[in-house]
């Protein structure tokens, strides 16, 4: 039996109300995201590529269509199973990187499991750590790390508590083209050599092609 994918679109559809005014972002999307897979979705600003993000990711209920996480259906689920839901299933990773500033950088990524109320893996921590080269710079503040090494930590906390997908929107768009080359390969071997699923939300084509599997291009609302 071959699995199902482990993100699964249908006939998606977004409508805004703006000033009594409907302002539709999603215009009947379908598409589907094997365990595994890096796919980026590839859009100009205004082409509900963020939109999409956010209904994936369960942070914002669809207007009609279905979204399903590994075989589970969001469009019906309160508020607070989409939560429970996002906590068990999806690391995210955003362009401002949304570190703490009081903490460190082994607090930024710990506090993800505490807020998560998961027990503590440290053989995970401690690969995923490995893998994205930042153990020599946990003890320091936000304050004192790099744009690149602020989103090393970003995508720590993203994956310790070991979601099935990874969302990432923009998470190069604060960076210089050093840095994002390391944050793209960083994203590329977590895909590589944990088989993390992991679906990019950005507008640039560059990055798109240099480290995923596909390229879905968004347009005014529909898979172009």
């Amino acid at each position: 039996m071959v699995d199902a994918p482990i993100i699964e679109v249908e006939r998606l559809r977004k409508v805004f109300r703006l000033g009594g005014v409907d302002v539709p972002a999603l215009r009947g999307i379908s598409l589907e995201i094997e365990s595994g897979e890096f796919a980026s979705v590839l859009g100009p600003s205004g082409s509900g590529k963020s939109t999409l993000f956010h209904v994936i990711g369960g942070m914002l209920a669809p207007t009609s269509g279905s979204v399903r996480l590994a075989g589970q259906e969001l469009v019906n689920l309160t508020d607070a199973e989409r939560t429970q839901l996002r906590k068990s299933m999806v690391g995210f990773v955003f362009q401002r990187f949304n570190l703490i500033s009081t903490l460190t950088a082994e607090e930024n990524i710990r506090i993800a499991q505490h807020i998560a109320g998961t027990p503590s893996d440290e053989s995970h921590l401690e690969q995923i750590i490995a893998i994205l080269g930042i153990q020599h710079r946990l003890r320091h503040k936000p304050y004192a790390l790099s744009g690149g090494e602020q989103q090393r930590v970003a995508i720590a906390r993203a994956l310790v508590n070991q979601p099935r997908i990874v969302l990432a929107d923009e998470p190069t768009g604060n960076l210089d083209s050093e840095n994002s080359i390391t944050v793209l390969d960083t994203l590329k071997t977590l895909n590589k050599k944990l088989g993390q699923t992991v679906v990019m939300i950005t507008h640039d084509a560059d990055a798109a092609a240099y480290c995923s599997s596909r390229v879905i291009r968004m347009k005014d609302g529909r898979v172009a």
